[in-house]
This record gives C-alpha cells, sequence and structure tokens, in this order.
C-alpha cells in the first residue's frame, strides 16, 4: 500500500507540473492536456485501489492512512476542476475566434431577409424621429410655460410693490390726518384762551376807566 500511495502522490505532482506548462505557448497544450487526463485517470484508480488495501491495514494504522487517502482524493478532485476550467476558457477562445473569423468573411447580399432588416432600420429611425420630436415639442412648450410664470412673478411683484407704497402712502396720510386733527383742537384751545382774555382785558378796562 504504501509504494501505490507514493506512486499516485508523485503522480499528482507530475500533474501540477504539467499545468504550469499550459501556460508555455511552446509547448504542444493538446499532447499536455492528454497527458494530463491520463495521469489523473491513473490516479483515480489507484485511490480505488487504495480504498481496498485500506482495509488490510492495522486498525491503529487504519485512521492515519485514510487521512492520507482522503488527501490524494481532495489533490485530485481540485486538479480535475482546474482541468475542467481549463477546457472551458479553451473552448470559449475558439468559439470567439471561430465567431469572429466567420464575421470577417460572411458576404452580404441583397435578399428579402436584408431587406426586411433595412425596413425595420428605417421603421425604427422614424420612430426615433417622431418621438425626438415630440420631445422637443414638449421641451417648447415647457419653455413657453416656464416664461409665462416668470411674467406672471415679475407682475406679482411689481404690484406687490405698488401696493406696498400705496399702505405707505396711506400710513404716512393718517399720521398727517391726525397731526392735522390735534393742531385743529390746539388752535380751538387758544381761541377760546384768547376770547376769555381779551373779554377779561375789557372787563377790567371798563371797570377802571368807567367807574
Amino acid at each position: 500500500m504504501e509504494v501505490l500511495y507514493f506512486q499516485t502522490n508523485s503522480l499528482i505532482q507530475e500533474t501540477q507540473q504539467c499545468f504550469q506548462q499550459l501556460s508555455s505557448v511552446r509547448v504542444d497544450s493538446v499532447a499536455v492536456e492528454a497527458d494530463i487526463q491520463t495521469k489523473l485517470a491513473t490516479v483515480n484508480a489507484n485511490c480505488d485501489r487504495l480504498d481496498v488495501l485500506l482495509y488490510k491495514v492495522p486498525v491503529a494504522q487504519r485512521q492515519n492512512a485514510k487521512m492520507r487517502i482522503d488527501q490524494l482524493k481532495y489533490d485530485v478532485r481540485h486538479l480535475q476542476a482546474a482541468l475542467k476550467l481549463y477546457q472551458d476558457k479553451k473552448a470559449r477562445k475558439e468559439m470567439e475566434l471561430a465567431e469572429r473569423e466567420s464575421l470577417l468573411n460572411k458576404r452580404f447580399t441583397a435578399n428579402s431577409e436584408t431587406s426586411i432588416d433595412i425596413d425595420y432600420s428605417l421603421q425604427h429611425h422614424n420612430s426615433m424621429q417622431n418621438a425626438h420630436r415630440g420631445v422637443d415639442e414638449m421641451l417648447w412648450t415647457g419653455s413657453n410655460i416656464l416664461d409665462g410664470l416668470r411674467n406672471q412673478r415679475e407682475t406679482l411683484k411689481g404690484a406687490k410693490k405698488r401696493i406696498l407704497d400705496v399702505g405707505n402712502t396711506l400710513g404716512l396720510s393718517n399720521q398727517t390726518m391726525k397731526m392735522i386733527e390735534r393742531r385743529l383742537a390746539e388752535d380751538k384751545y387758544v381761541m377760546v384762551g384768547g376770547m376769555i382774555v381779551t373779554l377779561l382785558i375789557i372787563v377790567l378796562v371798563i371797570y377802571f376807566f368807567v367807574f
């Protein structure tokens, strides 16, 4: 069992080195890929044999041996996943290259399908122009509405200013009227007082000079 284990572990290390070779442009990637697949198949077969031989190991050593075999299985699964990832990436790249080559070599001819595509493109272009025209009209209408609102705002501001001016003028007029009324009252009191004083003077003059 120990010999088979070390052989399998050595195969895993060799497979890891093969993956490093895949990134080099100087090697035949197809041959390296085939070599990896062969090694992985051998490792899987060896793991199956190790599972059988595990039951022949003494019980005291069986747990440790099982852990070593599980590690081999984990490593081989990791390598298989890496190989599948490489193959998928390679297939995707080849498909992209094939599609690019097909587009470069494709000859466009005037047929019914092309005519339908052109008609659809023209219809789509006309629809887009109509949509742009509608948007322009909406923007123009919105601009006119904003101008009208702006003019109304200026008018309201002017009216507000005039109302404030009239209010201020009315405030000054009321104050002036109050001052006039106060002055009239004072003049009335002065006139009455003057009349009383004049009457007293007349009475005194008559009293002293006549009597």
